[in-house]
């Protein structure tokens, strides 16, 4: 039998889980528009205040997945996402979008999906756009991104239409749920491998184990303990490693690898120009803290994509890529590629 809104939000009162199927119900009535605004926020309240499951966050995930316009990529030979939940409030510039390019020029297959800044003062569609790169893409031009550069941004309001049915709930609530979450879990070209970064502890385990049970192949939930939705120079970082079904869960230090710990104060950066110019000097091999920052995140996505055989490995390949300017080079590539779609 089909669970109603009004019965979901009773089970959330009284910190009870959603099953599966039910969720799944849920998630499509909230996706198609079909449930009430005021119905939408108050479950989506009650899971944020019952704490969602692993198992509701998994159905949601699938839901999404399913309403999303999907990137074809035939092969996946070292194909990944390099992502961040965000929200970590720490203002940096964009590593991720820098690692990708970074990844990209060392062998891996990157799918980027990001969004405009929300949170950060520069989201990953922000700063490569700053850059040059058409961000507004349809699936088959991005398909054909990472097919020609080895890269593709995903830029999310194009992949997930539906989301536009809970965005004016989100905005008006102004607090976490569940769909902060989702969106890492949900890349629309399925890359089966993934480096992402969360902004609170718990959410290694958490997440790590959603993507256990949506299929995934190879994925590091990393989190720095100094707050950062990054692996972290500051601070250790906490771990969450799927590998071949299994779940391991760890910690690592910027001096595992022969790095120095830094604080990250002076990553920060308040517009996307600011995030542009951050990001080109770590490419240009410009010594200092974001350099490193992106060699360290560069090097453990090369590991995720299985590319490299271990994170050390990873960063290796990551300080090669950087030195012999293939990571710079990547950058005019994306641009010169993206730009020949402009409308």
């Amino acid at each position: 039998m089909t669970i109603t809104p009004q019965e979901a939000l009773q089970r959330t009162i009284e910190h009870r889980e959603i099953f599966h199927d039910e969720m799944l119900h849920l998630m499509r009535l909230i996706m198609r528009g079909d449930m009430s605004p005021v119905m939408a926020a108050a479950i989506i309240t009650g899971l944020r205040v019952k704490k969602e499951t692993i198992g509701e966050i998994a159905a949601a995930a699938t839901v999404m997945r399913e309403f999303a316009h999907h990137v074809e990529v035939p092969d996946n030979t070292h194909f990944v996402d390099i992502v961040g939940t965000g929200g970590d409030g720490s203002h940096t510039f964009n590593i991720s979008t820098a690692t990708m390019f970074v990844a990209a020029a060392a062998g891996a297959k990157v799918a980027k999906h990001g969004n405009r800044g929300v949170s950060s003062k520069s989201g990953s569609a922000d700063v490569l756009e700053a850059l040059g790169v058409n961000i507004d893409l349809p699936p088959e031009q991005v398909a054909a991104s990472i097919a020609e550069t080895g890269m593709g941004f995903m830029f999310a309001p194009n992949h997930h239409p539906a989301m536009k049915n809970i965005a004016p709930v989100r905005r008006e609530l102004g607090v976490r749920t569940i769909f902060n979450i989702l969106g890492p879990l949900t890349n629309p070209a399925g890359a089966p491998n993934q480096l992402m970064g969360v902004f609170h502890p718990d959410l290694v385990g958490i997440q790590v184990r959603v993507m256990q049970r949506l299929g995934a192949s190879h994925v590091l939930v990393v989190y720095g303990k100094d707050g950062m939705d990054e692996v972290s120079l500051g601070a250790a970082t906490l771990v969450g490693e799927l590998v071949d079904g299994d779940v391991r869960e760890y910690e690592i230090h910027p001096e595992d690898f022969g790095l120095q710990m830094v604080s990250n104060r002076t990553l920060k950066v308040e517009n996307a120009d600011e995030s542009r110019v951050m990001l080109l000097g770590a490419l240009d091999n410009k010594p200092g803290v974001a350099r490193e920052i992106v060699t360290l995140n560069a090097g453990t996505a090369l590991y995720a994509a299985n590319v490299a055989t271990s994170i050390a490995h990873g960063i290796e390949l990551a300080r090669e890529a950087i030195a012999s300017g293939r990571a710079r080079a990547k950058v005019d590539e994306l641009v010169r590629f993206t730009q020949q779609f402009k409308r």
